[in-house]
This record gives C-alpha cells, structure tokens and sequence, in this order.
C-alpha cells in the first residue's frame, strides 16, 4: 500500500493518514465522521465488514464517508485483527492509530473474544512497529477498574486494577489495555488508552436497545435498589473527540500523556435511574417506579444463569443483563481531571443535549412504533387470544391490571373466605353497589373545585354485538366438547386422553380438597405464571423437554412389555434407533 503521509491539501500543509481499526462499530463511525469533518487528515477505514455499506436514507455519517471516499480523503480497508498480515496492510503508511471496538464481537464466544480483543491488540501493536507508526490509541473502558461488588466513587486514573471484574469482556479490555501502555515508548511507538464511562449516543447498539427491550417486555417498571446510585455517562461525541485530544497531546505533552490511560465522561455526574427514566419517557415509555432489592434480583440472575447453564439455552445475552445490574446497583462515578489537564479534554456536547440527539436518533422504536418490533407475538400472548385478558395477564397496562387484580381479590375475600353463604354473599353486595350507586347520584355537580360527573345510562347496557360474541363464545366451547367427547369415543387420539384425564383429576382434587385454596391459587397463577412465562419463554420450554424426556424414560422403564407394545401399537409409543419414546409427550 503506497505511503499517504506526503500528500498535500490545497493549502500546501501535509496531511496525516491515521487509520481507525473498527471504523464501522458505534464509536468508530463518529471518530471516522469527526475526524473527516476537521480536514486534516486522510482517513482509513479498517473494519472486518466486507464489503463496505453505508447507508442511504439517514446517516449522515455515512454521507460524510461516502463524498470523502469519492474525493479520495478516506479509503476503506477490509481487516481481521486476528491476521497479522492482514493488520499490518491496514496500518501500513499511516502515523496515527485509532484502536476502536470491533463491530461484530461475539460476546458469547471466549476463545473468539479473546483472540479479536487481546491477540488483536497484540498484532495491532506489532504492526505498529514494523510500520513505524508514531501513535497507537486504544479505546478501553472504564468497566476495567469496576468489580461489581463495591461503589466506586469519583475515583481517578491511580485507583488500581485488581484483576478481578464484573464480567468476561472487561477483563479482556484490561488486558488489551495492558499491552498497549506497556508498548509505549518500544521502537518509537507512542501509546494512551482512553477509559470512557457509560457510552451512549446515536448509533448505541447495546444500552439504549437494552433499555427499549426491558421496557417492551414490561420489566423497565422496577428500579433495582435504592434507586440512588449515581454514574457518569458519555455521549459518543465526546468521546470521540478525546480521542482527537489524545492524538494531538501526544505530541505537545508526550511525557504527561504517553503510557498513560484517561477516564473520560461527560463531567456530569447523575443518578442512574433518572438517566434510564429520561431515555424511556422521551420514547414514551414508563418511567421506573417499583423498587427491588438488589439482593433478590442478583440471586433471580443466578437461578436464571443456571437454567442457562443446565439447558444450554442463548436466547438471552447474560453478560449484558449482568453487566445492566452491577450499572443499575452500584455508585460509579471518576475524575476526569487528569484527561482535562494533559490531554486538554473537555465536553463538545453536554449531557442534556446527548440525552435529546439519541432520542430522536432512536425515533423508530418509540412505543407504538411500527419500526423496531424485536420479536414476534410471545407464545403466552397467543395463549391468552391477544385481547383485553392478554394485555391484564401480561401486565401491559399496569394500572388496568393492578385495578383487576384488586377488584378479583376483594371478590375472592366477599364470596370465599369471609364466612357467609353464596347467597348472603351476593345480596350484601348487591346491597352495597345499591347503596353506593344511590348515594353518588345524589352528590352535588361540584364539591369544591372537582366536578362530579353523572353517571351514563349507557354505562350499564350490553350491546348486541357484545351478548352475539358471548353466545358465539358459549356455543363454541359446547362444540369443543362434543369434538373431544368424539375423540374419546373413537379411542385414537390418547394424546387427547391423557389432557382429559389430568383435567378430570384437577377438577377432582379441586372439588375434594378445598375449593377456596384452588381460586386463590388460579387467581395469583393468572396475574403471574403468564408474565413470568414470557420473559424465560425459552427457558421454561427447554425445562418442560427435560421433563418429557424423564417421564418417557420412567414410562418405558416400569410398564410391563405387554402394555407398551399395545401403547406402541396405539401411537403412543414410537421406536427411536431401538428405544421407546413417548409420541404424546413429543407433540
């Protein structure tokens, strides 16, 4: 690759070609359009995207790369970090390197982690000097001091590493980390690492979707902790315009900044909960208002990441959701005074106005959006039908379904367990709403400075449609039974059986035992069971397979052989490679 350091712009001064490793990730993006909009430097774009996508519509990042690409300001190059060869043909010619996060990161994978973060940076470093570049700058976290286990507060750069962290990918940041200040100064190689805090902004792909997927899913209600835990957040611009500080300081203060690391926020230190309140409210989502104690919910993450462990289920990130608890529970705020004195650090956009940009730049999965559906319809919700019981049952509105619930359980304490007979029971309370409706229609129009308003007829008539689908709903149910009652006659389906049996048997025990205590528990397992059922809907369904699988082993285990070759005959029992396996039990 020919060297680019001697091209000249129209003003007869040298431009400096710096490359910037993991140009198409979140903070890559805004150091590539910053750096292009400043003029003075040649841009390379290495990223492992290949081929190169910029897009069309919104971007304006991307439009600032694609008329840099097309004057020959910027070029692209397609790098894997885990490639010498390939590292050393991106950084060829340049004098500056931008060490940004790899777009693609397989969070999930250890060994690949480890090879794109630490052998990455290795490879990056020796490339470095094969090629003699002058300045390597590595974006590193501030997550590399945090445990999870203890507040830190207003801590700065000489608050030690203890090697011990919150989870998988600060540890290798640390390391990465570790290499590049230890490089500093090795055959002319000049080194920094920037500690940036809580990165958000346009383009964020980790928290500000972390947060819109809680709040769809209902769990963004509950604050975990006091709630009072404060943190320092960063807005992706200024970020990248530390990393400019950076380069430029490693020139005029090389001994104050070279081998150094800096923390870098947005100087506005505020309580987390309200960070997460004003993000959700500005896509009109609920702000966070139930607290939990953060002991429950850390061991709640336990169970979960055991059932993970036993089912070998991915379908949730629990390195994100762990990481979101440590933010969400812990005090974690730096100074930044040392990046504001050597590296001449200060924020270009304050934290009001970054909180603004990435709620308009997040417009599209505002609530009620038709854009940013993460998932389809959850199997509780087709269970339920979709309608008003499904949106009471899964908590939608939190308000209608604590209203329900408060009502269904006064109903439960008037017929049930106050003592009195069924009739007494209804008669007292049509006494009561007989009395109530009386006394509100004589109420003066206005008490006060509140308006009373009078209550509709229309409040207390059934429309036609509404008595058509209650009929339609009773003779629907009538035809189902008469279905199964058919099913049984005929002896074919014993899938269908052993559900009637199992049902019979509920009602049986319902009957027998205590017809109160059944209620109470239907009435709690409705408000609770389907909720919880769709937020570990892949867990749970992985634990019921497990739990087939033991009752087909028990089944073929005990019954007499006579009686599982007529269930083998019958359907129930198939042959699998020479073993028997419960056909109902895998339908």
């Amino acid at each position: 690759m020919a060297i680019v350091d001697d091209l000249i712009n129209p003003r007869g001064t040298k431009r400096t070609c710096v490359v910037v490793l993991g140009g198409r990730g979140f903070l890559g993006r805004s150091l590539v359009t910053r750096l292009l909009q400043l003029g003075d430097w040649v841009v390379r774009v290495a990223d492992s995207t290949h081929p190169l996508q910029l897009d069309t519509d919104s971007s304006h990042g991307d439009s600032v790369l694609r008329d840099a690409l097309a004057s020959g300001r910027a070029s692209y190059c397609q790098v894997d970090v885990r490639d010498p060869s390939q590292v050393i043909k991106a950084v060829e010619g340049s004098s500056v390197v931008f060490y940004m996060e790899a777009a693609d990161l397989p969070k999930h994978d250890f060994y690949d982690c480890y090879m794109i973060i630490v052998q990455g940076a290795k490879n990056v470093i020796n490339a470095c000097r094969e090629c003699k570049v002058r300045q390597l700058i590595y974006n590193s976290s501030a997550d590399i001091i945090f445990d999870g286990s203890r507040d830190i507060c207003n801590r700065d750069e000489s608050f030690p590493c203890h090697w011990k962290f919150a989870d998988m990918l600060s540890d290798l940041k640390a390391q990465a980390e570790a290499l590049v200040l230890y490089a500093n100064n090795i055959g002319g190689l000049l080194t920094c690492a920037l500690r940036p805090s809580n990165v958000f902004g346009p383009g964020d792909t980790q928290l500000v979707p972390f947060l819109v997927n809680l709040a769809r899913s209902g769990w963004a209600k509950f604050i975990i902790g006091s709630g009072d835990n404060m943190s320092d957040f960063t807005y992706a611009e200024n970020v990248t315009h530390a990393h400019i500080c950076a380069a430029k300081a490693l020139d005029s203060q090389m001994i104050s900044v070279a081998g150094k690391a800096f923390f870098i926020t947005n100087l506005e230190p505020m309580k987390f909960w309200e960070f997460v309140s004003l993000i959700l409210e500005g896509l009109g989502y609920q702000r966070p208002s139930i607290k939990v104690p953060a002991r429950i919910v850390c061991y709640a993450l336990l169970v979960v990441k055991w059932m993970h462990e036993k089912l070998g289920s991915r379908k949730y990130n629990l390195d994100i959701s762990a990481r979101f608890f440590h933010l969400a529970s812990c005090t974690r705020t730096f100074n930044c005074s040392a990046a504001q004195k050597y590296i001449g650090y200060s924020p270009v956009v304050s934290l009001e106005d970054g909180i603004r940009l990435t709620i308009e730049s997040f417009s599209h999965l505002a609530k009620d959006s038709s854009f940013g559906n993460f998932e389809g319809q959850s199997k509780a919700e087709k269970l339920l039908g979709s309608g008003k019981v499904s949106d009471i049952c899964l908590w939608r509105d939190e308000k209608k379904t604590f209203t329900c619930f408060v009502a269904l359980v006064l109903l439960f304490y008037w017929f049930l367990l106050s003592g009195k007979t069924f009739a007494s029971s209804t008669a007292n309370l049509l006494l009561l709403v007989t009395t109530i409706l009386y006394g509100y229609a004589n109420l003066p129009p206005k008490i006060s400075s509140f308006n009373i308003p009078k209550i509709s007829l229309s409040w207390f008539e059934i429309s036609e449609n509404s008595v058509r689908d209650f009929i339609m709903s009773i003779v629907y149910l009538w035809n189902s039974g008469l279905h199964t009652i058919r099913s049984l006659a005929q002896g074919e389906d014993w899938n269908k059986f052993f559900q009637v049996v199992l049902f019979l048997y509920f009602v049986k025990w319902i009957l027998v035992e205590s017809f109160a205590v059944a209620i109470g528990f239907a009435l709690v397992f409705a408000f609770t069971a389907f909720f919880v059922y769709e937020q570990y809907e892949s867990e749970i369904d992985g634990l019921t397979r497990m739990l087939f699988s033991l009752t087909k082993g028990l089944l073929t285990s005990y019954l007499p052989a006579s009686m599982t070759s007529f269930l083998q005959n019958k359907g129930v029992l198939r042959k699998e490679n020479g073993k028997v396996v419960n056909e109902a039990a895998g339908r």
